[in-house]
């Protein structure tokens, strides 16, 4: 049924890519209308705004990548059409955001060639270009995808990660996407394209940016490797537990959305007991996360208790000691995730 997966040995931290969607996702885009579509070519990069916290979030992932020798790539993966490409890598360079590579949807060959539908339909295009780039990619490199809750992100992300891990046979692929609608064109071209990858269980996370405040409840049928965050504080927590940004980033990252988007202390503290009440992050992490930013005056003080006034050290190593231990189940693959039912359910919840 699935392929087995292929591990080449890794020297050093392994390589990640880090692959963003740009409407909603980078960029506070505005599409709910054609008055507003017909307006965003005409936008000047300045005029353009970035969701808080991803240009911090993004420029630490590069350089902290850098000083712990890892190779560390950044993508982004537009669906608006390269008629725009300029405005965006101005954009781009006016927030200082070094990137690898960008691509956009060819609006005006669906026009020309009557894809109507195509037009708005992002599930073909996207798992397309995912899967086009990953042999461009060394090959044991990990990959932590961003997208939004506006459409098929999380949908698409998830299929793709399942594909390289081998979770999905060949002959699965165009059952799945008949399902969803998208082009005959696009399935036999996502076959082909998925056919020779070597499996590997690549995608490490998916964070979805709750741009339409989904209720994170939705999501739990696409496993744990998927993150719904209500801003970048929280993914910025998650990829701290993860190893990828250190705690100055983080503090980096609330501090941006307290001077652009009027975040309080309060407010702080609230994201950060959602994502751990979610179970996102373990107690050690948000223990760590509390006391820096404690220290930095960015949460209110608690009001401590009395195991509260020992030392931060002595908390951890008691929770350490007094943590379950790993069970077999623990350690298992992540569940399989049935396509068709979740395809079902997420259509009906939408």
């Amino acid at each position: 049924m699935n392929r087995r997966l292929s591990k080449p040995p890794v020297v050093g931290p392994h390589p990640v890519v880090f692959s963003w969607d740009l409407d909603k996702t980078y960029l506070k885009s505005e599409f709910d209308s054609l008055r507003e579509l017909v307006k965003i070519p005409f936008e000047k990069p300045e005029d353009k705004i970035a969701v808080p916290g991803v240009v911090p979030l993004i420029r630490n992932l590069r350089s902290q990548a850098a000083t712990a020798g890892r190779d560390a790539r950044v993508f982004f993966i537009s669906a608006s059409p390269p008629q725009i490409a300029k405005a965006i890598k101005d954009k781009l360079a006016l927030d200082g955001v070094e990137y690898d590579g960008i691509t956009f949807k060819n609006q005006l060959q669906n026009i020309v060639r009557g894809k109507f539908r195509n037009l708005r339909e992002q599930v073909g295009y996207k798992l397309t270009e995912l899967l086009r780039a990953r042999p461009s990619f060394p090959a044991v490199a990990r990959e932590v995808l961003f997208g939004d809750d506006w459409e098929s992100d999380p949908i698409i992300y998830s299929l793709y990660g399942d594909i390289l891990a081998g979770n999905i046979d060949h002959g699965e692929i165009r059952g799945i996407l008949e399902i969803i609608g998208v082009d005959p064109a696009l399935i036999a071209e996502a076959e082909t394209l998925a056919e020779p990858i070597a499996a590997i269980d690549a995608v490490e996370r998916i964070y979805i940016n709750l741009e339409r405040r989904t209720p994170p409840k939705l999501f739990e049928h696409f496993g744990a490797r998927l993150v719904p965050t209500f801003n970048y504080f929280q993914t910025a927590c998650c990829l701290f537990q993860d190893g990828y940004l250190n705690l100055a980033a983080v503090v980096e990252v609330a501090s941006h959305l307290v001077a652009s988007s009027g975040y309080t202390p309060l407010r702080l503290s609230n994201s950060l007991a959602d994502i751990a009440r979610r179970r996102h992050l373990n107690e050690v992490t948000t223990i760590a996360i509390s006391e820096y930013m404690h220290a930095k005056g960015l949460l209110p003080l608690p009001r401590r208790g009395r195991s509260e006034r020992q030392p931060l050290w002595q908390r951890i190593r008691r929770w350490l000691r007094s943590r379950p231990k790993r069970t077999v189940e623990t350690l298992q693959p992540r569940p399989a995730i049935n396509y068709h039912e979740l395809i079902a359910e997420w259509r009906q919840a939408r």
